[in-house]
């Protein structure tokens, strides 16, 4: 099945290639290589669903158009092997960028070097690569974890139990948990159970497991679920139990989806921190242009993040994020990665 899945994938990378054939003019007013000629990039992702991932590669679609990009989307779907096969054919194919979206870094490191040694430029989001010559598109976890769990404390206090939905390995839920260890120290938590799973089915295989866990420790009131599909397969949970006005829900990453779960009727749902899938896509594909320039954009790229909670959404009658961009203007857009020659996507 593996094989299969690799092939699959090299022939839609391969022909996805094939398939846009028809070359730009290149961007007036931009330096080499852009001015003169189509540019290529893939982007690369780990997982292989979920809205978060449809939003940000929509944002990759929207600046790679501004920019006459000829672009390339592939998803690995939660296989190391894969998206390892999905990195080499990109380098096999000559393309001037890869934008690696996710992943292990083990698994990463020694084929985005092998991109650069080919003078192919590199940019990584949310995996850590560790190298000088690759910027890391970053969503400031830290920041985005903190402000959820300050709104947490704010609604319950300090000394609540608690669990937590978690997989190690991905550095965004690493840094997003290491946090959530902090506050179980500093607020006097009691953390009952932590829990989780990354597949291709996330919110069904979180759901099962929560309500496992949630029959094992009734006194559980808040779940932190650093995930957006995690939170999802906790409400599921919550919901058929019926214990939705027991337990509450602070997760991270949101979409239109997300936000029509947290502003349901009684929603376990209370507050989730996020920036725009959208824009975090836009944003790489601008990191990748201005290496590609000669415009190195840093080691990090920083966008920062916005606290939403329900009782926002339902006030001001936010419904899709459209709704929330124009309620919450800094979720729009970002400056992050910008320059003079670079046109903006257009939404």
């Amino acid at each position: 099945m593996k094989q299969l899945i690799k092939t699959l994938a090299a022939t839609v990378l391969g022909g996805t290639f094939l398939a846009q054939a028809t070359l730009a003019a290149g961007v007036a007013g931009a330096p080499a290589p852009f001015d003169k000629r189509q540019v290529n990039i893939a982007v690369i992702s780990f997982l292989g669903s979920g809205d978060w991932l449809q939003a940000f590669e929509a944002g990759v679609k929207r600046q790679a158009d501004a920019l006459g990009i000829k672009l390339t989307l592939s998803q690995a779907r939660n296989d190391n092997e894969t998206e390892l096969n999905l990195v080499e054919q990109a380098i096999n194919l000559g393309v001037d960028g890869i934008i690696i979206n996710n992943g292990r870094p083990e698994v990463l490191k020694d084929v985005a070097q092998k991109a650069l040694d080919k003078g192919i430029k590199v940019v990584a989001y949310d995996v850590n690569l560790d190298n000088p010559k690759i910027a890391q598109i970053e969503q400031s976890d830290k920041d985005m974890a903190t402000l959820v769990l300050d709104q947490a404390i704010k609604d319950k206090g300090d000394g609540f139990t608690a669990g937590a939905v978690y997989v190690a390995g991905f550095a965004p839920l690493d840094r997003r948990y290491a946090v959530w260890k902090d506050f179980v120290a500093k607020h006097n938590l009691k953390e009952k159970a932590v829990w989780g799973v990354v597949n291709d089915t996330v919110p069904a295989s979180v759901a099962d497991q929560t309500k496992a866990v949630l029959r094992a420790n009734p006194d559980i009131s808040v779940i932190f679920t650093p995930w957006d599909e995690f939170a999802k397969g906790v409400k599921l949970a919550t919901d058929e139990l019926g214990v939705s006005d027991k337990v509450k829900i602070y997760g991270v990453d949101t979409s239109t989806a997300d936000i029509q779960l947290m502003t349901e009727p009684d929603s376990a749902w209370v507050a989730t921190a996020a920036t725009n899938a959208a824009v975090v896509g836009e944003v790489s594909v601008r990191a990748v242009s201005l290496d590609i320039a000669g415009q190195f954009p840093g080691r990090s790229v920083l966008l920062q993040p916005t606290l939403i909670t329900r009782d926002d959404l339902t006030k001001n009658n936010i419904g899709t994020i459209e709704d929330l961009q124009k309620k919450f203007p800094a979720f729009q857009k970002s400056d992050a990665a910008t320059a003079s020659w670079i046109p903006a996507a257009k939404n």
